[in-house]
Order: structure tokens, then C-alpha cells, then sequence
């Protein structure tokens, strides 16, 4: 028999189906199928207790999943840091930039304070607001998340809106960015501008987390290690994460696991190779003359 010929049974009925299309999956765990949502809810007690399980084991998988990389900065070509403050949106260009090279040009050009790509002279904050908003209309996530941030601050001549900031911020998630989902997470978690709810704090920042925000993937550790179980396993491999992206309180975290007995040597010295490859693809002697000089710049 051929794999296009198996015959898949519903979890419920034991009706057999060769055309699998037929059977619709179990959405939470996967593991079985059924004719209908009727034989679905009659087999619900049976298949509760496991289903739980592997749905669980399911979005564990998910997200404890190594994050992507970020690209790389057009000027230098090296690999942009995960760290917030390691790089800069431009909205006169679109493009994500260093802040070693937004540092080095700055003082190429004496403080005129151009754009390292384009050229284009700063904006005020009019002309900024006029990009980014022209960009936003074009479904430019970063600049639909930058919008909602300067929202939520009334930055550059806008009123403080942090209800408008939300919508973006959804707006620019569903376009690929998780920052965005961080700042929704934070929302939630800090009740700024909305209700505090743990649950959906809890959800955006696993979402900002597995799209390589580490601030996200950090605080997700720290919940973990102030939950009402304390699970510290878990704890670990979000700051192990972390640290490999160059997070270094991430790693601190780790030290302390360790010297605290609840973490291995090996565990410790894991961390510290990751931490330092990372450091390897992103580290230069430009972007460290731009953390010295400012800690907005500070890229691990």
C-alpha cells in the first residue's frame, strides 16, 4: 500500500477514511484525527488528559526554538546586534543600521548628523513623523512599531495615545515584527494603557521571544524563576538563549544559577561559549568606540 493510500481511523468512531482529507486533526496536540466536531466532543474525555500533554510539549518546542538571526547592517556588513540599543531604524531610507556606524559617522561628518546610508540630513521632528506615517501606510513594520512608540511616549509632536500605540503594535506584529509584541507584553505586564493581565503578558512575550527579541527571552527567564513553582530548568534555557544572542545579564543570571548549585559546570561553561560566539559574528572595535561613548549605543 502506498503512503497516499493509508487509511487513517477517527479517534472516536474507528470510521476509516482513505482519503485523509476527509478527517480533520486534533488543532491542540495533532496526534488524532476525527470525522466530525460531534465524534470530537464525545471522545473529549478520553483524549483530554493527553492531548494537554502534547499540546504542551508541542509550544515548548516552539518556544524554546533557537531565534532567528538578525540581518546584517548595510554599512559594515556585520551581523546587527540583538540588544535594542545596538542598532537604529532610519526613516529617511528604511534601513536598520548599526550604532557603530551611526556613531562613526557622526563624527566623520562633525556632528552634521547624517544618515549613514542615504545621506539625507536628520528630519525634524515634522518631516520624522511625515516618514514614518508615509512608511506606516506602506506596511513598513518597523516604522508601524516606531509610530506606536512614539504614541505611547507623545514623542515628536504627537499626543500621548497609548490606545492608538496598541493598535499599531498589532498592526506591525502581524506584519513581522516582534518587537512590536514586546511592547504589547509589556503593556499587559505593566498596565500601561491597559488592564494588567499576567496571561496575555505572558503570551505577546513568548511571541517577541521566538521572533529574537532578547529582552523578551530574558524576562521570560526571570517569570519563570518568580512563578509560584519557580521553575528553574526552565528558567535556564530561556537565559541560555539569551546568552547566546548576547544578552549579559542573561548570562550573569547563569553565573548565578551555577554558584548557587542548581545549575552544572557544563551548564556554565555552555553558556559562556555561545555568549562569546555571538560576541565573535557581532563584536568590532567601531561599534566599541560607540558603546564607550554612550549607553545608547551599547550593543551586549
Amino acid at each position: 500500500m502506498s503512503t497516499s493510500d493509508t487509511i487513517t481511523l477517527c479517534a472516536n468512531c474507528g470510521k476509516s477514511e482513505e482519503n485523509t482529507d476527509s478527517l480533520k486533526a486534533c488543532t491542540a496536540c495533532k496526534m488524532v484525527k476525527y470525522c466530525n466536531r460531534d465524534c470530537q466532543i464525545a471522545h473529549r474525555p478520553q483524549h483530554k488528559k493527553a492531548c494537554k500533554k502534547r499540546a504542551a510539549e508541542l509550544h515548548d518546542e516552539k518556544v524554546f526554538k533557537q531565534p532567528p538571526p538578525k540581518g546584517d547592517c548595510p554599512i559594515c556588513m556585520l551581523l546587527l546586534p540583538s540588544l535594542h540599543t545596538g542598532s537604529m531604524y532610519k526613516s529617511c531610507c528604511g534601513n536598520i543600521i548599526c550604532s557603530g556606524c551611526i556613531h562613526a559617522v557622526k563624527i566623520i561628518d562633525g556632528g552634521v548628523n547624517l544618515c549613514p546610508f542615504c545621506r539625507a540630513p536628520a528630519p525634524d521632528s515634522d518631516e520624522m513623523i511625515e516618514q514614518i506615517k508615509k512608511r506606516t501606510d506602506a506596511n513598513d513594520a518597523e516604522a508601524t512599531c516606531s509610530l506606536g512608540l512614539y504614541y505611547t511616549n507623545g514623542q515628536y509632536g504627537l499626543p500621548q495615545n497609548r490606545t492608538k500605540a496598541l493598535e499599531l503594535w498589532h498592526q506591525a506584529g502581524e506584519l513581522g515584527h516582534t518587537t512590536a509584541y514586546y511592547n504589547i507584553g509589556m503593556a499587559y505586564y505593566n498596565a500601561d494603557g491597559v488592564e494588567r493581565d499576567e496571561k496575555k503578558a505572558l503570551h505577546y512575550m513568548e511571541l517577541a521571544a521566538m521572533g529574537g527579541i532578547i529582552e523578551a527571552r530574558h524576562n521570560l527567564g526571570v517569570l519563570e524563576l518568580e512563578g509560584h513553582a519557580g521553575n528553574m530548568s526552565r528558567a535556564l534555557r530561556h537565559f541560555m538563549i539569551a546568552a547566546g544572542c548576547g544578552h549579559t545579564a542573561s548570562l550573569e543570571n547563569i553565573k548565578v544559577i551555577f554558584m548557587n548549585g542548581e545549575a552544572t559546570k557544563d551548564d556554565y561553561a555552555k553558556a559562556l561559549r555561545v555568549y562569546q560566539a555571538y560576541l565573535v559574528e557581532t563584536k568590532s572595535a567601531q561599534r566599541d568606540e560607540a558603546a564607550a561613548f554612550h549607553e545608547r549605543y551599547k550593543y551586549y
